[in-house]
């Protein structure tokens, strides 16, 4: 978890500021050590955590599709579905674009040249989609910017945009790092209810266990308390009965000094 969310750091469009937990490599050792010792449900934390992170994406990328629809020319239906069409090819194209330079970057060349390929007929295509979006509607509407909203990472994504900036997207930190979170989230989630429902006991177990320390401290407490109570009772009983004896024989001396006198 620490790992992937140190991305978060690098994702200066979302202002979501920079992790505060510690991330060293040094330390996962440690961790995994301390979790086969005993479970700490760390995983648990991590989904519930990643799940309101990416439902606030989810809520940034719902409420920009509405900003859009608001500000943007509405289009029927039919010129609608052939802008998405165009979308949909300039994405594939820039994803793909993306990860033929990663190949290239790793030294898998024959990869790379062969995604190169397959872009050059996604672009064909594309070309093709966009004169069929132009003829659809008129030249001022066309040149329009007319925006969408990526799904996964909710940032604006242009029809004109060229290849080389959806490149850059697609192959950008922020839009790899919220992959990356959505994998990692639907991992989590597989087994989300079975562990939430362990943590559930376990905490519900270390309740019980610290109520019946209270209470013993509490039982035992109260014994103390008797057992103080019943030490000063025969306490001041002792003194009671040291005094009466004194004075029972300061009486009987004054009775002897008073029968010589009179003697």
């Amino acid at each position: 978890m620490g790992k992937m969310l140190a991305i978060n750091a690098s994702m200066s469009r979302m202002d979501i500021g920079e992790c505060p937990k510690i991330h060293d490599n040094a330390l996962r050792a440690d961790f995994e050590k301390a979790q086969q010792k005993f479970d700490h449900y760390y995983d648990v934390d991590a989904t519930e955590h990643l799940q309101a992170f990416i439902s606030d994406c989810d809520r940034r990328t719902e409420a920009a599709r509405k900003r859009l629809l608001e500000t943007q020319e509405e289009l029927t239906a039919e010129v609608a579905e052939k802008a998405n069409a165009v979308h949909e090819l300039a994405e594939k194209i820039g994803q793909t674009l993306a990860k033929a330079e990663e190949l290239g970057a790793q030294g898998l060349v024959d990869e790379s040249l062969k995604l190169m390929g397959e872009i050059e007929d996604l672009r064909k295509k594309k070309s093709e989609a966009e004169d069929t979006y132009r003829n659809s509607m008129p030249v001022s509407s066309y040149q329009q910017q007319k925006l969408r909203v990526c799904d996964v990472c909710s940032a604006y994504l242009g029809i004109h945009d060229n290849d080389r900036r959806l490149a850059d997207h697609f192959g950008g930190k922020l839009h790899l790092g919220f992959i990356k979170i959505r994998e990692k989230l639907s991992e989590l989630e597989k087994n989300y209810e079975e562990r939430h429902e362990a943590r559930r006991k376990f905490d519900e177990q270390e309740r019980y266990k610290r109520d019946d320390k209270r209470s013993h401290r509490s039982r035992s407490g109260d014994r103390n308390e008797r057992h103080r109570r019943s030490s000063r009772s025969r306490s001041r009983h002792s003194r009671h009965r040291s005094r009466s004896r004194s004075r029972s024989r300061t009486h009987k001396h004054d009775r002897r000094d008073r029968d010589r006198r009179r003697h």
